[in-house]
């Protein structure tokens, strides 16, 4: 449509400049200088606000609401409001299911013609977002905004039960289910409701057995790669993390958080049963079996149960080894 008007707009020129008798005919760029500026005529409706030029009077109106925020299109079914009716109409889709916008390449389907754009950079390769301070770049401007914060230091999303801040939403969110003790995830081999998705996943190797993660020097095998990586600094003997209140070293960043609380005196972790707090998640679930009766280490000598690895090791060496 835009292209249409700009042909039009040409042929209007070039009609108006038709070679009359004894009169010299324009060249070519200056019948494109003379559309130009027919073209920048037009442009008479100026936002008072950031200077910019709209070439009518309903485009000026529209651009001014990102200005003053008016949304006037509303949706009668959720409330919801937008600056313009084509967004209205998008959303619309959200409510009907129905998904216009198909990707040529894949035939995936889209409710929005923006996560249509967005999804197409897959094929493309296109990363039109970059940061300038190391240059790494990303598909959409959200996820730049989030990577931002790894040189800003700055971590918006604030935990109001125990203090610790976050650089996204979404990891806040999964941290507030330490304190709810809500569990979303649940295993299908015994029903075990687990706090998130990755825990899920590390969960069902009890049941596989399966530890994909094997240390090339001595063997050993580990459920995450994380582990695996921590495990393998016990033969290379570094201890990268230093504490800067006692100066001791450790292994891995987890150790060394756990160690710091130590100084800080923080316990963000709360039992669901009783008042008490504790500074790791390991001492939290051995006391939470104090109140759930739960004694999953047995003794494979006489059957008896315990609350904790450590009770059973002291248990058999006093009780068995003599």
């Amino acid at each position: 449509m835009i292209e249409k008007n700009k042909n039009e707009e040409m042929s209007e020129v070039e009609e108006k400049n038709h070679v009359k008798t004894g009169e010299k005919p324009l060249s070519c760029s200056q019948t494109k200088e003379k559309y130009l500026n027919i073209r920048k005529a037009k442009k008479s409706f100026t936002c008072t606000h950031c200077g910019m030029s709209l070439t009518c009077k309903y485009n000026l109106d529209v651009h001014m609401r990102v200005h003053t925020g008016e949304k006037p299109h509303t949706c009668g079914l959720c409330g919801k409001s937008f600056a313009q009716s084509s967004h209205l109409k998008d959303h619309m889709n959200i409510h009907t299911g129905e998904k216009p916008y198909k990707c040529l390449r894949c035939d995936k389907k889209f409710s929005h013609s923006g996560n249509l754009n967005t999804h197409e950079r897959i094929h493309t390769g296109e990363k039109p977002y970059t940061c300038d301070q190391c240059g790494k770049s990303f598909t959409i401007k959200g996820n730049l905004t989030e990577h931002m914060r790894v040189h800003t230091g700055e971590k918006p999303y604030t935990c109001d039960q125990c203090g610790k801040s976050f650089t996204r939403s979404g990891t806040l969110k999964k941290h507030m289910n330490i304190h709810t003790g809500e569990k979303l995830y649940a295993c299908d081999q015994c029903g075990e409701m687990i706090l998130n998705a990755s825990a899920l996943q590390q969960h069902m190797d009890v049941h596989t057995k399966e530890e994909p993660h094997s240390c090339n020097l001595c063997g050993k095998s580990f459920l995450c790669l994380q582990s695996l990586k921590e495990h393998e600094k016990t033969h290379t003997g570094v201890r990268d993390h230093v504490c800067f209140e006692c100066e001791k070293t450790f292994s891995s960043a987890s150790s060394l958080k756990r160690h710091q609380r130590i100084h800080t005196g923080k316990k963000p972790y709360k039992c669901s049963h009783c008042d008490q707090s504790f500074s790791n998640s390991s001492s939290l679930k051995t006391h939470e079996m104090i109140h759930t009766g739960e004694k999953p280490y047995r003794c494979t000598e006489c059957g008896k149960c315990f609350n904790d690895s450590s009770a059973l090791h002291r248990h058999t060496k006093n009780i068995h080894s003599k």
